[in-house]
């Protein structure tokens, strides 16, 4: 039986190389027959990776038939997988998040968390040697979710092993890395053909704040203007989106990654008081600038206090 391979629900640029990188290594390195599959469709900066590297997307899964044997990347959040995830047979998880509890394996599985910027850089390490078998597809993806997770090296997750695995892929593949991180950028930041309800959700992660459900979501642009100038329709959508989705409020983050900062919508009251106990912002208007805040995982969802 064929062993999916995926990460998380509203798949980022990691969520789409890693299941690619990992597939690969299953099926050409371990004998296993293996296949990277999407959650939804990519964002626009996977899509640019996947076209670039002449990478053939992978397929959406629409429905988990039970026993069907998984590798989880990038999360181990339930909430981010298939509703289902616990009648599959969980394999392995390979991440760099936060243990969440609620997965069920079915006998004892490798499971490889790193605090490390991304899925990618973990995957390296343990594909070790073999990696001089990867082809041209497997280091363009690899090198693409390192820079994106990293936000090319500005955001405070990255360590040094992401730099030093980032630099030494680079240089296999003859990328000058400031020059293809500027068009992974340009790609992601080109969000006009989404509605306001898909870009809340398009970078998105469900967060319990002492029994307030919230959906976090995150914009990461080079040109923060182009989504500022949509803020009042993005901020009518948020009730809808919260509302369909289970959540009390959407909160959303705009992150300039030039600038290395994020602008959060203040779309009422109760956003208004997280962004102060949160940050220690001073909050006047519909916005508020947050400086060095770039990331999620390290600076956002670890500050948010109710």
């Amino acid at each position: 039986m064929t062993t999916l391979v995926f990460g998380h629900k509203s798949p980022d640029t990691d969520s789409t190389g890693s299941p690619i990188i990992w597939a690969w290594y299953l099926n050409q390195i371990k004998g296993v027959a293996a296949k990277p599959i999407l959650l939804g469709d990519p964002n626009t900066e996977a899509h640019f990776m996947l076209e670039h590297w002449n990478i053939e997307k992978p397929e959406i899964l629409t429905d988990l038939a039970p026993d069907t044997p998984v590798v989880i990347v990038d999360t181990n959040n339930p909430a981010e997988l298939p509703d289902n995830i616990n009648d599959a047979d969980i394999q392995g998880i390979i991440d760099h998040h936060r243990l969440v509890a609620g997965l069920e394996t079915r006998a004892p599985i490798e499971i490889n968390i790193q605090p490390l910027a991304c899925t990618a850089t973990i995957m390296y390490k343990m594909i070790g040697s073999d990696w001089s078998q990867a082809p041209l597809t497997v280091k363009g993806a690899a090198l693409s979710c390192i820079l994106s997770d990293t936000l090319e090296f500005r955001s405070p997750t990255t360590t040094q092993e992401d730099k030093a695995i980032a630099h030494a892929i680079a240089e296999e593949l003859g990328v000058d890395i400031a020059s293809y991180a500027a068009d992974m950028f340009a790609a992601k930041s080109d969000v006009s053909a989404f509605s306001e309800a898909e870009l809340l959700r398009m970078d998105s992660k469900e967060f319990d704040l002492d029994g307030t459900g919230l959906r976090v979501s995150v914009l990461e642009t080079t040109s923060p203007a182009s989504l500022l100038d949509r803020k009042d329709a993005l901020m009518a959508a948020m009730p809808g989106v919260a509302e369909e989705d289970g959540a009390a409020q959407v909160l959303l983050f705009i992150v300039d990654i030039l600038n290395e900062q994020a602008t959060l919508m203040v779309p009422n009251d109760m956003v208004k008081h997280i962004a102060e106990q949160s940050f220690g912002a001073t909050v006047q208007g519909d916005t508020v600038v947050l400086p060095g805040i770039v990331s999620r995982k390290k600076q956002i969802i670890p500050s948010l206090k109710m």
